[in-house]
């Protein structure tokens, strides 16, 4: 497809919600605005000791639809070794970027809480090797991707950030997405599905608590709201839940931005 040729959502041009009076907010008026890659571990590999995530799918084609709306290449990547993740996310870097203003990373796997003196938390590839989250950051930062310079930078992480569970409705579906758990660049935003060492849910008929509420706070308010403030309307909603009567989940994001960031919608 001729992405010099795409416009906005639906056919549409495509357009940015003003943002507040005295408020600077990044150019997203490329179109399309730039890529979005997704990497989706659900079968784990025996030696791994994980479970296969069931109900990431469903997830993954939320999104797909989500990210396409609002104007972005998407691009889909499944059941990746550790090493398949660095050359996936490498590939990215080396991508020229400089006639988007975006980039956005997602990431569906386990996850595992490690010692870091950068981002916290790290994901696993489908061989049980991990990742940390600080590393993946790395690759899209002004060094390593000069056309992302001064662009924002998304990563948004469906994984667990350690094995602690937040007590707090019974959901018989519910499972873990968990194994037991800067030099900072600016115009970077990580968005995390749990507080770092606590457990992340996932429902096996209707996808991860996290994502399936991002997805639809994204639906609702790209069109009048900045991003920072629909992720802390997905706080709001994912802290209401409760897995098995007991357990709840708080996201959290390290947000590295220096203005608002608006999504473009349709008109």
């Amino acid at each position: 497809q001729d992405i010099d040729k795409l416009t906005g959502p639906f056919g549409s041009p495509p357009t940015v919600p003003r943002p507040r009076p005295g408020c600077k907010s990044y150019k997203m008026e490329s179109s399309p605005c730039g890529h979005c890659l997704i990497i989706n571990n659900m079968e784990f590999k025996p030696e791994s000791a994980l479970r296969n995530r069931r109900g990431s799918n469903i997830d993954c084609e939320k999104l797909e639809t989500r990210f396409k709306a609002i104007n972005f290449i998407f691009e889909v990547k499944e059941n990746l070794k550790e090493s398949q993740i660095k050359q996936e996310m490498s590939a990215l870097s080396k991508k020229d970027h400089s006639q988007y203003d975006c980039c956005v990373v997602i990431v569906l796997s386990h996850g595992t809480e490690v010692r870091h003196s950068g981002l916290p938390g790290a994901i696993y590839g489908v061989d049980g090797k991990h990742v940390t989250v600080h590393d993946l950051t790395l690759y899209l930062n002004g060094q390593n991707c000069p056309s992302l310079q001064e662009k924002p930078k998304l990563f948004f992480i469906q994984a667990c950030g350690g094995d602690e569970r937040d007590t707090g409705f019974e959901v018989s579906s519910d499972e873990i997405d968990a194994r037991a758990s800067l030099p900072t660049q600016s115009d970077i935003l990580v968005s995390y599905s749990t507080f770092p060492g606590y457990v992340s849910w996932r429902d096996t008929q209707a996808g991860s608590w996290y994502l399936e509420t991002l997805e639809r706070i994204l639906k609702e308010n790209a069109a009048t709201d900045d991003l920072c403030s629909m992720l802390v309307m997905v706080n709001h909603h994912v802290s209401q839940n409760c897995a098995k009567g007991l357990y709840k989940q708080m996201p959290f994001s390290f947000n590295l931005l220096r203005k608002l960031l608006y999504f473009q919608t349709s008109t």
